[in-house]
């Protein structure tokens, strides 16, 4: 942890030890913000993939792609694992258990996001299908907040996924609604066990229907839950983007980017998990045409959403920050409050991310 007095932006933040302070220590360093937006550091819940490396591939390499991150604003994530071989989540658990190597530095990983392989066949997206498993008291089992699993993403129609909510919740594990065929009242018995986000809304489940509400209309209209939505330009139409914001409102609408290997790197092959894939026009797609996540960062993604809805910066920003933080129960993150973590992410009138603070030191933007 570092001292940092941020100072000329939308608002001066001094940072003490790693954390946000009421004043600045004295002969603190100095970086001039004139000019920018001084944001809370940006989190990203759904992060395949960096750099060129894919997460569920290659786990051992975590520490680089959380490395990668801040030059793109994050401050902090939930590396992603996708429906994969069971040794992809173990050897990915051991990885975060050994912390990062000497000297490291970088966006902070909260915990592991296991999308899949509970999920369901028709919906599996560009997940694999020879992996795909049933819910079972045998599969997560080891699966805890204390061992680094932060949220699962899961079908709750599936056999045994009530049960398996069940486990999870009281192991402090994160649950998510996601590549599902349920119906609303399906996705309200997961609710009422404790899930409390769906997983990319509007993307790998069926759509809104005016009598079979399903998992869209569950997320609309159930408070008690988050929706994470992938606003690249490419997953969602705009009025669906729209439409989705003025349901859920600043409180309940999660921005993530469920970024792959691809982001920072050309248009290409690149891999996802075990498939190949191909990176071009900001799109990752299986060879099929199926979407494969994405390519977008966080700044793009909040661009793209000020764009199709005409909110507020301060709105924009909330949904990849306060809210994000509220996900994973981290009340020190995603505010500049005294007593914040030291994350800091300053951005120009365009978006574009200038600096990337991480408890108090600067990471990226130094030039």
């Amino acid at each position: 942890m570092a001292d940092l007095y941020v100072v000329g932006g939308s608002v001066d933040v001094a940072v003490v030890d790693g954390v946000v302070a009421a004043a600045p220590a004295p002969a603190t360093p100095v970086y001039d913000a004139s000019g920018l937006h001084v944001l809370p550091g940006f989190l990203d819940l759904q992060v395949n993939g960096a750099a060129g490396i894919d997460l569920t591939l290659e786990p051992e390499r975590l520490w680089e792609v959380a490395a990668a991150l801040p030059r793109f604003g994050v401050t902090a994530f939930l590396p992603t694992v996708i429906t994969s071989a069971p040794d992809a989540r173990s050897r990915a658990l051991a990885v975060l258990a050994g912390g990062p190597p000497a000297g490291w530095s970088g966006a902070e990983p909260l915990g592991l996001h296991f999308e899949g392989p509970m999920i369901a066949t028709a919906r599996k997206g560009a997940h694999p299908e020879t992996w795909l498993r049933p819910p079972s008291a045998e599969l997560v089992e080891g699966w805890s907040r204390a061992a680094g699993v932060a949220l699962v993403t899961l079908a709750p129609e599936l056999p045994g996924a009530l049960d398996v909510v069940d486990a999870l919740v009281a192991r402090g594990v994160g649950v998510a609604v996601g590549h599902t065929e349920a119906s609303a009242d399906e996705v309200a018995a997961a609710v009422d066990r404790g899930a409390r986000v769906v997983t990319h809304l509007g993307n790998a489940m069926p759509p809104l229907g005016g009598r079979v509400p399903g998992p869209v209309g569950a997320a609309l209209a159930d408070e008690r839950l988050v929706a994470g939505v992938i606003a690249d330009g490419h997953h969602l139409h705009d009025a669906t983007l729209g439409a989705y914001w003025n349901a859920l409102g600043r409180g309940r609408f999660l921005v993530v980017t469920d970024c792959t290997a691809a982001l920072g790197m050309p248009d290409g092959p690149a891999r996802l998990g075990d498939q190949p894939v191909v990176v071009a026009d900001g799109t990752v797609r299986l060879e099929d045409g199926t979407l494969a996540g994405s390519a977008a960062d966080l700044a793009q993604c909040l661009r793209v959403l000020r764009a199709a809805t005409g909110c507020s910066l301060a709105d924009a920003v909330a949904s990849c920050t306060t809210v994000a933080a509220d996900v994973v129960g981290d009340p020190a993150r995603g505010h500049l409050g005294v007593g914040a973590r030291g994350d800091l992410t300053l951005v120009d009138d365009d978006l574009r991310v200038v600096a990337t603070i991480v408890g108090g030191r600067l990471l990226h933007g130094g030039d």
